[in-house]
């Protein structure tokens, strides 16, 4: 591990506004099967309370990288507290050494897989999440964040009316994410395969706003889409029957390794 690495994972150990939890504090090893199964966080509906300033609906960014998108919605839109999820503890430094220099109060990071979300957030505590440029996951369909999979784990605790933003790149990943909204009957907000070329989402702050991989791709000629739906189904949700994986692969092309950047 190189000097910079271990001077950010020490400074990380700073902030306030960035939450570390060791896996073994949520991880149950008690059941006997083998599947996952999770212990809440003390930090689990208090958000609010030790996190931020003042109590404010709570919009959470999967995948959040180095924070550049949270830190952005937060000062556009500062009715909301932001907070930043990713497993990269590099990658988090920036975001939570940009957020304390600049005394961001609605701003907090939190550094877990994203598997393990249910247990950092109570029911009803959440309003809404960004999925900004995921990993498509072009070969297994459970790890993607928008599969049934990960909807189950939202639903637990996103308020009834609860919102997922979808901004990517991939037109596998929004053509699977929109199939996955309309086979289980999902309210859609909004869907573009061309968000800056059609400009027809009345919302500037989703035209404004841009992560380090969105300005890249634009900068490459790429088309960004745009996916806004609601979670609002009570029974199970079900993975997609009309969805082509084959052939959006094919469309996906090779410029999905310039995510391993």
């Amino acid at each position: 591990m190189g000097h910079d690495k271990l001077r950010k994972f020490a400074e990380n150990e700073t902030f306030a506004c960035l939450l570390q939890p060791d896996p073994s504090a949520i991880l149950d090893k008690s059941s006997a099967d083998r599947g996952l199964h999770l212990k809440d966080h003390p930090i689990k509906g208090r958000w609010n309370e030790r996190m931020f300033a003042e109590e404010q609906p709570i919009v959470l960014e999967l995948g959040c990288g180095k924070g550049e998108y949270t830190i952005d919605l937060s000062s556009r839109i500062p009715g909301c507290n932001y907070i930043g999820v990713d497993i990269k503890g590099a990658r988090l430094w920036k975001g939570a050494k940009f957020a304390t220099t600049h005394n961001l109060p609605n701003v907090a990071f939190l550094r877990t897989r994203i598997e393990f979300i249910e247990a950092y957030f109570a029911p009803g505590e959440v309003s809404g999440i960004w999925l900004t440029f995921s990993d498509p996951q072009l070969k297994s369909e459970n790890s993607r964040l928008t599969s049934p999979v990960f909807l189950e784990r939202y639903r637990k605790f996103l308020k009834p009316g609860g919102v997922i933003h979808l901004k990517t790149d991939s037109r596998f990943l929004y053509e699977y994410s929109k199939a996955v909204a309309e086979e289980n009957g999902l309210r859609i907000l909004a869907a573009t395969t061309d968000l800056y070329g059609e400009r027809n989402i009345d919302n500037p702050a989703l035209y404004e706003v841009q992560t380090f991989y969105e300005k890249m791709f634009l900068s490459q000629g790429y088309k960004i889409t745009y996916l806004e739906f609601v979670i609002d189904k009570d029974g199970e949700y079900v993975h997609p029957s009309s969805f082509d994986s084959d052939y959006w692969r094919s469309v996906e092309g090779p410029r999905r390794f310039s995510h391993q950047i």
